[in-house]
């Protein structure tokens, strides 16, 4: 496997299980204010996060490659209403995007098809993961200000299940 490829998909686990803390960071101030729909769907969120840390951890030991875990930065956001986790979630997915889009990148120049391969389910997941943090922001922005309305979109937000990945490595 070629070095920056590896380098950079090892960086990746680090991001995604930042990623974790970031949305159970967002859980946490949900449940805070009582909106435990929203709670719910950002607990969902994360333990998406940590599962595609591990199936990056897992692409790179089937690649006979070492992973080295870094410590996992303390999420720094100011949540101060209801929107603020919706518009630093959006961020924050954008971010991640960009993050697959560079290991793709060197995949790409190195000539690493496998690797180009598992990025496509990434890359895919990522416009999945943007448009429904997007579309939250919209929700918010239509009925979040009438509490009948919060009331429910915290109750759909609240029946969301978790559904691991279906990639094989």
């Amino acid at each position: 496997m070629n070095e920056k490829v590896a380098a950079l998909t090892n960086n990746q686990i680090n991001k995604e299980f930042y990623s974790a803390y970031l949305y159970l960071e967002f859980a946490n101030y949900y449940a805070s204010v009582g909106l435990d729909g929203f709670e719910n769907w950002y607990k969902v969120q994360a333990q998406e996060e940590r599962d595609h840390a591990m199936l990056f951890y897992q692409y790179l030991h089937n690649n006979e490659e070492k992973v080295t875990f870094e410590a996992i930065d303390k999420p720094n956001c100011s949540l101060t209403d209801a929107m603020a986790p919706l518009k630093a979630g959006l961020q924050h997915e954008q971010y991640v995007t960009a993050l697959i889009n560079d290991i793709y990148a060197a995949a790409f120049e190195a000539k690493d098809f496998r690797t180009m391969q598992l990025l496509d389910w990434f890359i895919k997941e990522q416009g999945e993961e943007e448009k429904n943090a997007s579309d939250l922001i919209t929700k918010m922005e239509l009925f979040g200000s009438d509490p009948k309305g919060l009331y429910m979109l915290n109750s759909e937000l609240g029946a969301r299940a978790y559904a691991a990945p279906s990639l094989v490595l």
